[in-house]
């Protein structure tokens, strides 16, 4: 099951982009998100890990699968008996502004049904942490 979200942003791709690549500032951006702990140091690159908590589900760790600056960053974890990989894709727009892509793609035993259960909730909050990276790249 693959679920998308995009939203224009009327912002260059280098300050959408700092947003997402900071990761441990997304609980300020978006409610869905509770806490992000980095497990590792440096910069964020593939295979970085962190520790993220969300609404009313227990801590998860996600690994970094894709990290391309300025145009798309992607991890991958466990949920259950699924592959969960949450991606943030970005295009630069002709007039300065960015299109802002989320992606949640669930893999695996439980996802047809997960996702058949959870299809609305899921798709709200990819629009809900969307319309917090608006908001927050556009001040």
């Amino acid at each position: 099951m693959i679920l998308t979200n995009t939203v224009e942003i009327a912002a260059p791709i280098e300050r959408v982009w700092a947003l997402t690549e900071d990761i441990e500032k997304w609980p300020a951006i978006t409610p869905t998100m509770t806490s992000i702990v980095r497990l590792d140091s440096g910069p964020l690159k593939v295979g970085s890990t962190a520790r993220v908590k969300q609404p009313r589900q227990r801590a998860r760790v996600w690994t970094v699968t894709r990290f391309d600056p300025n145009d798309t960053f992607a991890w991958r974890s466990r949920i259950l008996f699924m592959a969960v990989v949450g991606s943030h894709s970005m295009a630069s727009k002709g007039d300065g502004s960015t299109a802002n892509t989320l992606t949640l793609e669930m893999s695996g035993v439980m996802s047809r049904l997960f996702g058949r259960i959870l299809t609305s909730t899921l798709r709200q909050a990819l629009a809900t942490e969307n319309a917090g990276f608006k908001q927050h790249a556009e001040q």
